[in-house]
């Protein structure tokens, strides 16, 4: 007499119908969580500030007691649904460092902008959600205090390894992550444990060693948030070390040995535009703000604006070692954007002859009004 399976309950039927509903979305994994998972999230989080690793992004601080907490950012959630969806780049990340006249774009924003494909996306599983079983939710893309990272861990979706980015055994390290908070207490998914071992890898390969130790990120040394979110002029200690990375950096995410089970992303709107790949520097440079704007319409990307984005690639060409690239950048030296003009020198500086520099900070220093623009033509 063979036993019969015990029938799924309401729950499990509902979890299996999101799943299902998810894929067919375009997400690689979901998992839940108890929204009161990550208990140990506020001590980390206050460690994080009071050591300053933060650095210019104030709005942590100040949402701090949200980000760290579910319930204080939505008293009522009861689980949190973790879904990833998957970006991974279908050539190496990293070639264009194998030519410096060309430009490294992240992976991640080499095509529209996660925000917007993964939202909406969101939006429709929630309103699955409530149709099949109720409740009320609210949905969140890296935009809302929200603690991703320590929640997906905890969903199980992967674990934070050493360079403090989720890892799984399944998707690697290349994939996004969005959460859907619910009222409904949802059977929570089994957590992921570390899997890192004695593995060094992304802390080794940092340009700039930006890890302090292992599973901790001092974003002031770090090229993603000196390309993206710092305003003004680059700290020179760090000028060199980007090389030709103008947006983002991948190379601690792409020295992971977990990656060897990622695949190349399924969402059209997450593959690599070609454009994006290894774009000449030379391009990059000639933009103004209505063609930057234009020809990144609906990426990332465009949201630094293009004074930001034109020192990043001014710091590249710098870098490139190419002496073709001079005439891209002395039109710079007249830019209206004290930040972009003072890159501009110091990039003038790496490429021309001293005697060509000499020349140039001879003709054009006595006009310069900015005092940062002037201590570049004088150091």
């Amino acid at each position: 007499m063979t036993s019969r399976k015990p029938k799924p309950t309401a729950n499990e039927r509902l979890i299996a119908s999101l799943r299902e509903k998810a894929s067919k979305l375009g997400f690689d994994a979901l998992r839940i969580a108890p929204a009161n998972s990550i208990p140990q999230a506020p001590e980390h989080l206050r460690t994080f500030l009071q050591a300053g690793y933060h650095a210019s992004m104030a709005w942590m601080e100040e949402t701090a007691d949200r980000r760290a907490d579910p319930n204080v950012l939505w008293p009522e959630a009861r689980s949190v649904i973790m879904l990833a969806m998957n970006y991974g780049p279908d050539d190496d990340p990293l070639a264009h460092l194998n030519d410096l006249s060309t430009a490294g774009i992240s992976a991640y924003a080499r095509n529209r902008d996660y925000h917007d494909v993964i939202k909406g996306r969101l939006k429709e599983l929630a309103s699955f959600l409530v149709s099949r079983g109720g409740g009320d939710v609210k949905v969140f893309v890296d935009t809302a205090p929200v603690m991703e990272k320590p929640l997906a861990a905890a969903a199980g979706l992967g674990w934070q390894g050493k360079h403090t980015n989720l890892v799984s055994r399944e998707l690697g390290s290349w994939f996004f992550l969005g959460s859907i908070f619910t009222t409904l207490d949802l059977p929570a998914s089994e957590s992921e444990r570390d899997h890192c071992g004695s593995c060094r890898a992304c802390l080794d390969n940092c340009p700039t060693n930006a890890f302090p130790q292992p599973y901790q990120l001092d974003a002031r040394r770090c090229i993603s948030y000196l390309t993206i979110e710092h305003a003004g002029p680059i700290p020179k200690e760090f000028r060199n070390a980007m090389g030709n990375r103008i947006y983002g950096c991948d190379d601690c995410l792409a020295a992971c040995p977990w990656n060897k089970f990622a695949q190349s992303a399924r969402e059209a709107k997450l593959i690599a535009r070609d454009d994006l790949k290894s774009p000449k520097l030379s391009d990059l440079a000639k933009l103004d703000d209505q063609t930057f704007r234009k020809h990144f319409s609906g990426s990332p990307i465009k949201r630094i604006g293009r004074n930001r984005f034109l020192r990043n690639v001014l710091i590249a060409i710098g870098n490139s070692g190419d002496h073709d690239l001079l005439p891209s950048l002395l039109p710079h030296l007249d830019d209206s954007d004290p930040t972009v003009r003072g890159t501009a020198v110091w990039a003038l500086r790496n490429l021309a002859s001293s005697k060509a520099f000499a020349a140039e900070r001879t003709r054009r220093q006595p006009a310069e009004t900015d005092g940062t623009v002037q201590d570049e033509w004088s150091s």
